[in-house]
């Protein structure tokens, strides 16, 4: 037994006073589906101050403990109501210009008053995200720790809520080699609660999933899943109702999960056509009532050859990646901003997004699902990961099951990309071929992918990793970081996969305004002319399915700092103001219009 020395202070001598906050996880295990509820927002101003030691945690601010044993008052390092201000949801570099490059920790405060609506209801905590690592208490009591920065968690608090109540956030935004991404990222690591928070009030029994989709094999049948919540005797009765399509059937309960095949006459969602059918879900179990409601499309997704079929029909995939990264918000948005980045897609005649490297809000998916935008949703399994880390693995694939849990009812959602640019080794083809297997099993009906590398040296599209994928993305700058451009048209000539292939990623850097010749670096020039090369060779390749330039809008980077990117990632098509459109914009536009599925 190690020894304690008695003069032992544990705020300023225990080096292992994580170990306490940890437990428990806040994961997908925990998680549950609050679409369609009734959400009363935590939203709004909070206490705030930057705790550059974690001396929260260490010191155990949230016991709040103001007299010792011997009955003596004993100051604190802390005053939650002389703490600044700050909205929540947002990115705290941006609230103040001494929080710019802030990478630490971060302690939030509010209080909320609760009185329950019915007899034995539950009561959830439920975060959107908090980047990077945030531990939760309420009341003095230690919620749990949730890891990743942008999949949503949840707590039942019921044992410990009551009429008045304090919670604490402490959010941990460094930076870790054995984190999901590791230290070194081409974004800037935002930190804060950034998204929203929320309080659900539920009955004492209630749904907590459901998965409803169409059978791949029969689009004339809707397959349903339905999850009761575990802490329940799970029995009672679930009906399925879509009213347009005058349909209500039961669902049998077993073992807290309900199944069904249900027939009908179904008008398949797509980009041309994205038809939402109003789905209720009830379920009864005698002494309580719960229902939730949802709006969900119908299509499949496949692939024949080195074809993407939707709907049983070979689509181009029209698109362009974007990063969550706003000149004024930093990594938090709203509605208005992603019905714009729509928009802007539309504008160039585009019908598909990557939403790059991590996962995006949650509104993004269902705004897609009415404007009838295809995604690509990824986890920031990105570049050089700690493949031969257990928990980091671990991290890797809850984050994934949070996603794909979170979005996988939304019909936009056609791919899940477990990661982007990493070697091609042993250790790392063992991580993601797992993390394919997980995604596969949480959701049968969509394609799973990664951006890959390509062998520069062979001139090849070479991954071990594509046999475990469905799409095989690859990322390539020919012309930008490789100057010589005709290695390209070498390297899709080599190539002859028998999968179809996505160029995820390709371009080059430009300043707004800033011209010259079309051999000069950081010229829109320069750009323009990439843009031209790389659409005359996609052009003659028969098995590229689709495509999306990096990247949209230039984005905040702090790894970039000469004179023409200023830390930020000028390879936009449009500048970081989200308006100024760079030539390269209408390059792609052109090519876009002359596509035809």
């Amino acid at each position: 037994m190690k020894e304690i020395p008695e003069n032992f202070t544990p705020g300023i001598h225990n080096y292992d006073y994580e170990k306490e906050y940890l437990q428990p996880r806040l994961n997908a295990e925990n998680l549950v589906n609050v679409s369609g509820r009734k959400l009363e927002s935590l939203s709004g101003k909070w206490r705030f101050c930057a705790d550059l030691y974690d001396t929260c945690r260490r010191q155990g601010w949230f016991r709040q403990e103001r007299i010792n044993l011997e009955g003596c008052e004993v100051p604190l390092d802390f005053d939650w109501e002389s703490h600044e201000e700050i909205i929540v949801p947002s990115s705290w570099n941006l609230i103040k210009p001494q929080l710019y490059y802030f990478e630490g920790f971060g302690v939030y405060t509010r209080t909320f008053k609760y009185s329950p609506q019915e007899k034995g209801e539950h009561l959830l905590l439920h975060f959107e995200g908090a980047a990077y690592s945030a531990t939760v208490f309420l009341n003095g009591k230690i919620i749990g720790t949730h890891d990743g920065a942008s999949t949503p968690f949840n707590v039942d608090i019921t044992d410990i809520v009551k009429s008045d109540n304090r919670i604490i956030v402490s959010v941990d935004a460094r930076r870790s080699p054995f984190r999901i991404p590791m230290e070194n990222t081409d974004w800037f690591n935002y930190g804060g609660i950034y998204r929203d928070v929320y309080l659900v009030s539920l009955p004492p029994a209630y749904i907590k999933d459901w998965f409803v989709r169409l059978d791949p094999k029969n689009t004339s049948v809707i397959l349903a899943d339905v999850y009761i919540t575990d802490d329940v005797e799970a029995y009672g009765k679930i009906f399925i109702e879509i009213n347009e399509l005058g349909i209500r059937q039961e669902i049998q309960i077993l073992d807290g999960r309900g199944e069904a095949k249900i027939n009908a006459p179904l008008e398949l969602w797509s980009p041309e056509n994205p038809k939402l059918y109003d789905i209720n879900l009830s379920y009864n179990n005698g002494s309580c009532v719960d229902s939730i409601k949802d709006r969900i499309g119908f299509k499949t997704i496949t692939t024949k050859g080195q074809d993407i079929l939707l709907n049983g029909k070979k689509i181009f995939l029209k698109g362009v990646c974007v990063h969550e990264d706003h000149f004024t918000l930093g990594k938090t948005t709203g509605e208005e901003i992603i019905r714009q980045t729509i928009r802007d897609l539309k504008e160039m005649n585009g019908n598909y997004l990557r939403l790059a490297h991590y996962p995006h809000d949650p509104r993004f998916a269902r705004i897609a699902d009415e404007e009838g935008v295809l995604l690509w949703e990824e986890i920031p399994v990105y570049w050089a990961i700690a493949f031969d880390n257990q928990e980091t693995y671990d991290d890797a694939e809850n984050q994934l099951s949070e996603l794909i849990l979170r979005d996988r009812n939304r019909a936009s959602v056609i791919i899940w990309s477990i990661g982007n640019e990493n070697a091609d080794t042993d250790s790392r083809l063992s991580f993601m071929s797992s993390l394919a297997r997980k995604a596969r099993e949480l959701d049968p009906s969509r394609l799973v992918s990664a951006a890959c590398l390509v062998k520069h040296e062979k001139l090849l599209i070479e991954d071990r990793l594509a046999e475990h994928l469905d799409v095989i993305g690859i990322n390539e700058y020919y012309g930008w970081y490789d100057p010589d451009f005709d290695k390209l048209q070498k390297l899709l000539e080599n190539s002859n996969p028998a999968k179809p292939v996505l160029i995820c990623e390709f371009g080059g850097d430009a300043r707004l305004g800033h011209h010259g010749t079309e051999t000069e670096l950081w010229t829109e020039d320069k750009q323009k002319r990439i843009y031209e090369q790389q659409i005359e060779t996609f052009k003659k390749c028969p098995y590229i399915a689709g495509t999306t330039p990096w990247i949209l809008y230039d984005f905040r980077c702090p790894r970039r700092f000469n004179r023409y990117q200023e830390g930020f990632n000028r390879k936009g098509l449009i500048d970081a103001d989200r308006i100024t459109r760079k030539p390269s914009f209408y390059v792609m536009q052109e090519f876009y219009k002359t596509v035809n599925n």
